[in-house]
């Protein structure tokens, strides 16, 4: 762990998280305590992995002595930010914003302390955003806000072509409020965010200087894509969730173990807290022990060591054994009768979900990726039958490293 006040700055540059700063005075000002925030508009009861380069950024911050402000955002998430969009949100109802942001502070606390000496502040924006008075914050608030200078943000210039519903044009006054809020409650003067929040966090620095007279930054993290060209933390079958309950934490080590070689280094540089150069000398003795580093840090930091222990365990015993006693990978379950006559691979894939449909199914057995019980199977017709079980199951493997347990199940009666 870093020294209370090693410069938050020079870590989070040498570990690649800083994209653009506001002010170079940056630096220097991390050499002192301060308070910073990032925001997550809780749209859904979970983040997802491509939420964790801000998560991992403000933990760097604390772990330099730094006062981290989780502001989730129960009062902009009934707006809607048109930032990366190309359409307008679905607008969610009070109720299911404030479900949301329970859900999401639980998830953060896993990575940032919200408890003891210098624990970390976890505000929700709604507690100062849904009292104000709409014609005041026009006076007081929006006249401070040119809209031409608010056109030629990326952020609404691209949503220019397809259309800026009004609701979304107020997105970046809310935003700027909140850091002139907290600039002023808590002295936070560091707001830290995705590259593509730069106008945004721009405009909230321009305000606490015409409001408040005062100095602050803002740090913009780099928009990450795999070197594969696809969107961080995006599967086949959708987002890859930090909460258990969508995303298991067998699932969740297997994203992160089948991580493209040439993202390894900075993915543990990104999303594990390990020295730099004990990463950089777990990369020269192997990328295949350096994915596993990566696959058990990762999941030990939102699920814990268990359920991390679990998950390697489940998938050394994948590859290396039977896999008679993998308990967390994902599962089904087929009844003994249907068996007995034998059911063609391409079906048992498909129902099992371990294939989109039965033309998936055989194209991947076709091409030599399906495995029943580690064995490669000949052709998608070839029958899978009660011979195959083995201690009340059957190992069903697509390609190198997507498992599927399928539990064969009598039924009485």
């Amino acid at each position: 762990m870093p020294a209370a006040m090693d410069n938050a700055y020079e870590i989070l540059q040498q570990r690649g998280f800083i994209a653009q700063v506001t002010d170079e005075a940056l630096r220097q000002r991390l050499d002192a305590p301060l308070s910073c925030y990032a925001g997550f508009d809780p749209t859904a009861d979970s983040l997802h992995v491509g939420h964790l380069l801000p998560v991992m950024a403000l933990a760097h911050m604390q772990r330099c002595g730094h006062r981290p402000i989780v502001l989730v955002g129960g009062g902009t998430a009934l707006i809607g930010d048109p930032s990366g969009k190309n359409e307008m949100r679905r607008i969610l109802s009070q109720d299911e914003v404030r479900r949301n942001a329970e859900c999401l502070k639980s998830q953060l606390s896993r990575y940032v302390r919200f408890e003891g000496l210098d624990c970390a502040l976890c505000l929700d924006n709604a507690d100062w955003l849904t009292p104000l008075n709409y014609i005041d914050f026009l006076r007081d608030i929006g006249r401070h806000f040119s809209v031409n200078r608010m056109l030629a943000a990326e952020s609404y210039r691209a949503r220019l072509e397809t259309g800026l519903n009004f609701i979304e044009f107020n997105y970046m006054l809310l935003q700027s409020y909140d850091f002139l809020h907290l600039n002023r409650a808590y002295a936070c003067v560091l707001q830290i965010g995705g590259n593509d929040q730069w106008g945004n966090i721009v405009a909230g620095i321009d305000l606490i200087r015409r409001v408040a007279g005062g100095e602050s930054f803002g740090l913009t993290l780099p928009l990450i894509t795999t070197a594969a060209g696809s969107k961080m933390g995006k599967t086949e079958s959708g987002a890859v969730w930090l909460d258990p309950a969508r995303t298991s934490p067998y699932q969740y080590y297997q994203f992160w173990i089948n991580t493209d070689d040439r993202d390894v280094e900075r993915f543990l540089l990104y999303f594990t807290f390990l020295p730099v150069e004990d990463i950089r000398a777990e990369i020269d003795r192997g990328i295949q022990n350096a994915k596993e580093l990566l696959a058990f840090e990762a999941t030990r930091l939102s699920h814990g060591d268990g359920a991390a222990g679990q998950a390697r365990q489940d998938a050394r015993s994948a590859f290396y054994g039977d896999g008679s006693s993998l308990d967390s990978i994902p599962s089904s379950s087929i009844e003994e009768s249907a068996l007995s006559a034998g059911v063609p691979a391409f079906m048992l894939f498909a129902d099992a979900g371990v294939c989109s449909s039965r033309a998936a199914a055989r194209r991947l057995i076709a091409e030599g990726g399906g495995y029943v019980n580690g064995r490669r199977i000949g052709s998608f017709e070839d029958s899978i039958t009660l011979e195959h079980v083995r201690d009340g199951s059957i190992l069903l493997r697509a390609g190198k490293k997507r498992f599927h347990k399928v539990n064969v199940v009598k039924v009485t009666g």
